[in-house]
């Protein structure tokens, strides 16, 4: 009879393991890991990485509705308010991007480095208000006897300002220290000129019409959400080096993007006139019925339809605000120019080595990251508006302004009897002038 051996049956510390327990790796302190826990580890990492992009999609949307809401609301409670926020915006800009060449241990050493830099800033602030404020307000200033010194002298004024500021640095200069004061100096002096002069421009903006400010603004943002939209559809072909996500076809479909909704935003925006209008109370909001006369370029014209559109579009003549012919020109610059704005920002984060310029605005980085394409934008609109747009006719203000400055107390005095004696030639005065002048 065959005896069967029955095969024995190994034990579950003999079982052969899976190949994914087996492997183990003896740590430093004599524990045993097992090998898993690199993957097990990199999906976590994978997985707070996810985790954190998505807290910052809601942060960064969350803001973003904030910032829009404030807008509105700054913008509907009038041109001050506006006015005040670019300012804001100037102050804080000026504060990151002179923030980036500031060596801390050095500026301890180093008397009145500091304070420098902020008094070159409020002199800069004291010139460049001041010459908004006496070209629009002259009326005002010019007949008060306090103020009119400094509306007349405002330029000497400030030009001995920027002097005390200059005296102050050479005789701060030390031993050793040489090439990064002057550098210092020179970093101050080109973040004035890029951020704080281009600011100002965008406050003249303002006062020639919220039109002159909210359009530009709106082409610069319609424009970087386009650019990123069709970016990431159909973009290939890299645009520039310093920007390694900027592409060709997101650069281009930005721009036909930018020039299509620009000219739809403009025909809702010239039919408010609180948008057309200039500046002529701080008191005046989108709710305050303000009313003026428009400038031609809102207002429709007839124009010649080229002879080779004729066949196609059946008539000679067609009628049209000139305003849209010039928003196809802010769109392009919108689109083709002002971007590099932003390309100069990021080539100075990498000078500098930093992602953004700050952590103002949660989910977006500095305001510098934020404004970088609007001063360049803001500066183009004056420029353009000066040099197109504006027309010039004669105004009380700039008679009244031609005649404090130019003419000598008597040539002033005659001025006045020469008007009084035609109005009342004319009826409207009631008395002969020099008897009210002791004359």
């Amino acid at each position: 009879m065959t005896v069967k051996r029955s095969t024995p049956v190994p034990s579950a510390s003999a079982r052969p393991m899976p190949q994914w327990q087996s492997k183990k790796v003896i740590s430093s302190n004599g524990r045993s890991t097992s090998k898993s826990n690199g993957k097990q580890t990199g999906s976590d990492d994978l997985r707070k990485e996810k985790e954190k992009k998505r807290q910052n999609f809601i942060v960064r949307t969350i803001w973003t509705i904030v910032m829009i809401g404030g807008f509105a609301a700054l913008l509907a409670a009038g041109h001050i308010w506006m006015i005040a926020l670019v300012a804001a915006l100037q102050i804080l800009t000026y504060k990151e991007v002179i923030a980036l060449a500031h060596d801390k241990s050095r500026q301890r050493k180093l008397p009145y480095g500091k304070v420098l830099t902020w008094y070159l800033l409020a002199s800069t602030v004291y010139l460049l208000y001041g010459e908004s404020v006496i070209y629009y307000f002259r009326e005002v200033l010019l007949v008060d006897a306090l103020l009119l010194p400094f509306a007349t002298h405002h330029r000497f004024i400030s030009y001995m300002l920027y002097i005390i500021g200059f005296v102050i640095f050479v005789s701060s200069l030390e031993k050793g220290h040489y090439q990064y004061q002057f550098t210092q100096f020179a970093f101050t002096h080109v973040t004035l000129l890029l951020v704080v002069v281009q600011a100002h421009f965008v406050m003249n903006n303002i006062m020639s019409g919220m039109f002159w400010f909210f359009l530009p603004t709106s082409l610069v943002v319609i424009n970087d959400i386009f650019a990123y939209l069709c970016g990431i559809t159909f973009g290939r072909t890299p645009l520039i080096k310093i920007s390694p996500k900027k592409t060709v076809e997101g650069f281009v479909g930005a721009w036909i993007s930018t020039v299509i909704f620009g000219m739809l935003l403009s025909y809702f925006l010239i039919k408010w006139h609180y948008m057309i209008c200039p500046i002529s109370d701080f008191s005046e909001n989108a709710f305050s019925n303000l009313t003026c006369e428009p400038n031609p370029v809102f207002l429709k014209q007839l124009f010649n339809v080229p002879r080779l559109l004729v066949p196609l579009v059946y008539q000679t003549t067609y009628e049209i605000e000139p305003i849209h012919y010039h928003v196809i020109i802010m769109a392009t610059f919108a689109s083709l120019m002002a971007p590099f704005g932003g390309f100069f920002a990021s080539g100075l984060k990498r000078t500098f080595n930093i992602k953004d310029f700050g952590d103002t605005i949660p989910g977006h980085g500095g305001i510098t990251d934020r404004m970088d394409c609007q001063f360049l934008m803001g500066f183009f609109a004056y420029m353009y508006y000066t040099s197109f747009i504006v027309v010039h006719p004669l105004t009380i203000e700039s008679v009244l302004n031609t005649a404090v400055s130019s003419l000598t107390k008597e040539e002033q005095l005659q001025l006045v009897l020469s008007m009084h004696r035609y109005l009342y030639n004319q009826g409207y005065a009631l008395s002969d002038a020099s008897r009210c002048l002791g004359i």
